[in-house]
C-alpha cells in the first residue's frame, strides 16, 4: 500500500455503504418490533432523542454533519483544551471538598485527603463550614507551597480571603509559587441568598482582593463564576453556561472599571460547572464553555493567551439519591470520567453519601480513588481532548454552544446577570425547565437508579451526621430523587406506625409467560413508592383468598390483553368482593376501558404513565384505609 493511498486494501473489496442503506435496516427493525411504519429519514427520525435547549440527539452523524472549527488544544477557541499539554504532563487536579464546621475534624479531613491523592483542598468557611478565625488549625500541617486551597466562604469570602493569604505569608511561601482561589462570587451569593443589599460593597471587596492577588500572588484567582446555583435551581446545560457567561462579563465590567487590565481580570476568573451522568453531554458542556468564553474574552479585547477559562468541574449534586446512595458511586464515576475528558482543569467527585450529611472516611476515600483509577489506571489524563473529532460530540458541542450563547444573549438584554436575577427571570426560567424535567421523571422517562427504578426496599438506610444547613432565600436546590423522596418518606410513616409498609396484590393471572413481563413492571413501579408487593398465581375463584392473605388493602393485575380479554373482569369484580379498596390493571385499557371499569378496575398503570401520581394516590387509599 503506497502512501497515497486512502483505502484499506481489505475495505477497498467492499463496496461503500450509504445512509439510505442503513435507514432501509432501521425501517426493517422498526417494523418487526411494531414501532413504526416509517421510512427513509422518517424511520431514522423516530430513533431520535429529544434533549433539554431544543437539542435532538440523531441516532446516527457522519461526517456530512459539519460543525464549527474546534481548532488545536491551547489555541482559541479552546475548545479542545485551554493548554497545548493538556491534562498530560500530572493530569487534571484532584480536588476534594471539605464541609466540616469543627476545625480540628476539618484538618483531619484535609490531611488524610492530601495524603491519599488529592492535590487541592476545597474548603468551605464561615456559614456552614469552619469559622475564618478557625482557618489556621484547619490547615495546620498543609504544605501551602504544594497543595493549592480554594475557599468557598459565600458572605465571610472578604476575611477569609485575608486570613488565607495571612497564612501564605506566615508560611512563608514565596508569592510566586502560591496558588489556589479565594472563590469571591457576589452575584452566585446573590442567586443563592436572594439579598443584593451588600452586592455593590461585595463586589467593590472582590475588585481590591483581585488587585492584591495580581500583587503580590499572581497564581491566586480572587473570583469564582459558579454555575451550581442555577444548576441546583434545576436549569439545563445551556442555562448553566449562559448565566455563567453573563455572571463573567458582569465580573469583567466591575474589574475593568476599578482599573485591572482586561488580561489580567481574565486571569482572575475560574468558573465552575456541574459534571452529571450524562457522559456526552457534559463533556460537550465543557467544551462549548471554552469556546464561549474565548468569543466573550476576545470581544473585550483580551490577548488570546489570557481568553483560556479555567475550569473546575463538580459532580452534580442534583443527581445524587438519598434512597440506594450507593449507586451514587457509579453515577460519580462517570461525572469524574465526562469532567477529565471535557478538559476540566480540576474536579471534585463528591462523595457518594453526600445528600445525607456530612461523608464519613469511607465515602471520601471512595471518591478520591475514584479520581486516581480514571487518572493512574484508566489514563484518561494521558490523551488530549479524546472526545474530539467524534462527528456526534463535535455536533453537541456546537448545539449546546449556540443554545448556551442565546440564553447569555436573553440576559444581557434583561440588564445583566444581576438584573435577571433581581426581576425573577432566571427563577422563572429555571422553574420552567425543572417543572418539564419534574415530568420526565414523574413518568420514568428519565429514569433513577434505585429509586424510580430497581428500588431496594429492604435495604436499612445509610444515615449520616447531619451536615450544616446552606445558605437559602435564593434559588431553590433540587434533587431529582425529590418526588420520589416523599413518597419514600410516606411509606416509612407507615412502617413506623403500623409495624409493616403499605401493601399491593399482584394478582398474576394465566400461564407465567403472559404475566412476567408485567408483574415484573408493576412490582417495579410500586416499589419505587416505597409499597411492597406481594404476587400469587390466582384466578376468579381463588383470589379472593390470596388477596385476604397478601394483607394488602389494594390490588393489581398482571397479565397479557389476551388472557386479560379471558379472565380481568371477573378476577377484579372478586377482588372488590373480597375488600380491595382499589384495583390496577397493569397495561393500556384500550378500547375495553368501560368494561373492566365496570368490573371494579379504578385505574391502569402502564409505561409512560405518570407514576408518582399513581403511587400518591395508592398512598392516599391506603393511608385513609388504616
Amino acid at each position: 500500500m503506497t502512501a497515497e493511498s486512502t483505502e484499506l486494501p481489505l475495505a477497498a473489496a467492499f463496496p461503500d455503504a450509504d445512509r439510505e442503506q442503513w435507514q432501509r435496516l432501521v425501517e426493517g427493525v422498526l417494523r418487526k418490533s411494531g414501532v413504526t411504519e416509517a421510512t427513509g429519514a422518517a424511520a431514522e427520525d423516530a430513533l431520535a432523542t429529544d434533549l433539554q435547549d431544543g437539542i435532538r440527539v440523531r441516532p446516527l452523524y457522519t461526517a456530512e454533519d459539519g460543525a464549527a472549527a474546534s481548532g488545536r488544544p491551547g489555541f482559541p477557541p479552546f475548545v479542545r483544551g485551554g493548554r497545548p499539554e493538556g491534562t498530560t504532563v500530572a493530569g487534571w487536579d484532584v480536588r476534594q471538598r471539605q464541609v466540616h464546621t469543627d476545625p480540628r475534624r476539618a484538618n483531619e479531613a484535609v490531611l488524610a485527603d492530601l495524603e491519599n491523592g488529592v492535590t487541592s483542598v476545597w474548603l468551605t468557611v464561615g456559614h456552614g463550614g469552619v469559622p475564618v478565625s478557625g482557618l489556621a488549625e484547619a490547615l495546620k500541617g498543609v504544605y501551602l507551597d504544594l497543595a493549592a486551597v480554594v475557599l468557598d466562604a459565600g458572605a465571610d469570602f472578604a476575611p477569609a480571603a485575608e486570613e488565607l493569604l495571612r497564612l501564605y505569608a506566615a508560611a512563608g511561601v514565596p508569592a510566586a509559587e502560591v496558588t489556589g482561589a479565594l472563590g469571591s462570587d457576589p452575584l452566585g451569593l446573590l442567586a443563592r441568598t436572594g439579598d443584593e443589599s451588600k452586592l455593590r460593597v461585595q463586589l467593590e471587596a472582590a475588585a481590591r482582593l483581585a488587585g492584591r492577588c495580581l500583587a503580590e500572588a499572581p497564581g491566586v484567582r480572587a473570583l469564582a463564576v459558579d454555575a451550581l446555583p442555577y444548576h441546583e435551581a434545576g436549569g439545563s446545560a445551556a442555562e448553566e453556561l449562559g448565566t455563567s457567561l453573563a455572571t463573567g462579563v458582569a465580573y469583567l465590567r466591575h474589574l475593568t472599571a476599578a482599573g485591572v487590565g482586561i488580561d489580567d481580570a481574565c486571569r482572575q476568573l475560574e468558573f465552575r460547572y456541574a459534571a452529571t451522568a450524562d457522559q456526552f453531554l457534559t463533556i460537550a458542556k465543557l467544551r462549548a464553555a471554552r469556546r464561549l468564553w474565548a468569543r466573550v474574552a476576545e470581544v473585550c479585547g483580551a490577548a488570546p493567551g489570557a481568553s483560556a477559562q479555567v475550569q473546575h468541574a463538580v459532580t452534580s449534586p442534583v443527581m445524587m439519591t438519598r434512597r440506594d446512595p450507593w449507586v451514587n458511586m457509579l453515577r460519580t464515576t462517570v461525572a469524574g470520567l465526562s469532567a477529565g475528558v471535557g478538559g476540566a482543569d480540576a474536579v471534585t467527585v463528591l462523595p457518594f453519601d453526600a445528600a445525607l450529611g456530612l461523608s464519613d472516611a469511607f465515602a471520601r476515600r471512595i471518591a478520591r480513588n475514584t479520581q486516581s483509577v480514571l487518572l493512574e489506571e484508566s489514563h484518561l489524563s494521558k490523551v488530549i481532548d479524546p472526545a474530539g473529532g467524534s462527528w456526534y460530540v463535535e455536533q453537541l458541542t456546537d448545539e449546546l454552544a449556540r443554545a448556551g450563547w442565546a440564553f447569555f444573549q436573553e440576559i444581557e438584554t434583561a440588564g445583566g446577570q444581576a438584573a435577571a436575577l433581581r426581576s425573577g427571570l432566571l427563577r422563572e426560567r429555571l422553574a420552567e425547565t425543572w417543572a418539564r424535567r419534574t415530568e420526565d421523571l414523574a413518568h420514568r422517562r428519565e429514569p433513577i437508579t434505585g429509586v424510580s427504578e430497581f428500588p431496594l426496599l429492604a435495604e436499612a438506610p445509610v444515615e449520616r451526621e447531619p451536615a450544616p444547613a446552606p445558605v437559602s432565600g435564593g434559588l431553590p436546590r433540587v434533587r431529582r430523587d425529590d418526588a420520589y423522596e416523599v413518597l419514600r418518606a410516606r411509606s416509612d410513616a407507615h412502617l413506623a406506625a403500623a409495624g409493616a409498609r403499605p401493601k399491593v396484590f399482584l394478582a398474576a393471572l394465566g400461564p407465567v409467560a403472559a404475566h412476567t413481563a408485567r408483574v415484573a413492571f408493576t412490582a417495579n413501579l410500586f416499589q419505587a413508592g416505597g409499597i411492597e408487593t406481594v404476587q400469587e398465581p390466582v384466578d376468579a375463584e381463588s383470589v379472593a383468598a390470596a388477596f385476604a392473605r397478601s394483607g394488602a388493602r389494594i390490588a393489581a393485575l398482571c397479565s397479557s390483553d389476551a388472557v386479560y380479554g379471558e379472565q380481568a373482569a371477573a378476577v377484579a369484580a372478586a377482588l372488590k368482593a373480597a375488600g380491595a379498596v382499589r384495583v390496577f390493571l397493569a397495561g393500556r385499557p384500550g378500547e375495553r376501558r368501560e368494561e373492566f371499569e365496570a368490573a371494579g378496575v379504578d385505574a391502569f398503570v402502564f409505561a409512560g404513565c405518570d407514576a408518582v401520581e399513581v403511587l400518591s394516590s395508592a398512598l392516599d387509599v391506603m393511608e385513609v384505609a388504616g
